[in-house]
């Protein structure tokens, strides 16, 4: 598989159900490019699309699983890598727990959907999510030296903690747009392709 298909593929893994343009922006690609060569595996029946989106086959699926192996070889033997990952996994810890905090609030022992009509709670929720990206930026600095394109995630990150911190508070976690969340969701799922690991519910 050519490195330039495999990194479309590869965004496309990530993002599930995506248009060129996401796939292009999350792998730091030229969006044409990115169609074109999203067309090009659809005609080849490598990829469904419908309504300018694209998904993976269960066969490429299991053929790029496969060849993550080869491409992502230096990854999986770098020491340092592996050390920035288990990091990250612990701060992934941390993180699922701040978003269902975000998520819900607990009224007489019972969690119900946080409504977001208390301010307050939300600010105290958006500054913990600050604090844990100071601890974040490091390890996510660290994916990038090994990795260059990584660094899309950082900038993203930063950018919707920035959004969220001046009072948009859909980019703490809608799943519609870049959120802090989504970001974070989409990093970890690149991580665990590569990586050959598997996601702990």
């Amino acid at each position: 598989m050519k490195s330039e298909q495999y990194l479309v593929l590869h965004g496309l893994a990530i993002k599930k159900y995506a248009t060129a343009d996401a796939v292009a922006g999350i792998m730091g690609l030229d969006p044409e490019h990115v169609a074109s060569v999203l067309r090009e595996a659809t005609a080849r029946g490598r990829v469904l699309e419908a309504n300018g989106k694209y998904s993976l086959t269960p066969t490429t699926r299991i053929a790029l699983a496969s060849d993550y192996s080869r491409h992502c070889a230096d990854l999986r033997e770098s020491q340092p890598f592996a050390k920035a990952y288990e990091e990250f996994e612990r701060v992934n810890s941390t993180l699922k727990v701040l978003i269902t905090h975000w998520q819900t609030v607990d009224i007489a022992g019972s969690a119900i959907t946080n409504d977001h009509a208390d301010t307050a709670y939300d600010s105290r929720i958006i500054d913990r999510l600050g604090d844990l990206h100071e601890r974040a930026d490091r390890i996510l600095a660290e994916f990038a030296r090994h990795l260059p394109r990584l660094q899309i995630y950082r900038d993203k990150l930063s950018t919707a903690l920035e959004r969220a911190e001046d009072g948009a508070l859909e980019w703490v976690s809608d799943a519609k747009i870049e959120s802090y969340h989504t970001l974070w969701f989409e990093l970890h799922e690149d991580l665990l392709c590569m990586l050959g690991r598997t996601r702990v519910e």
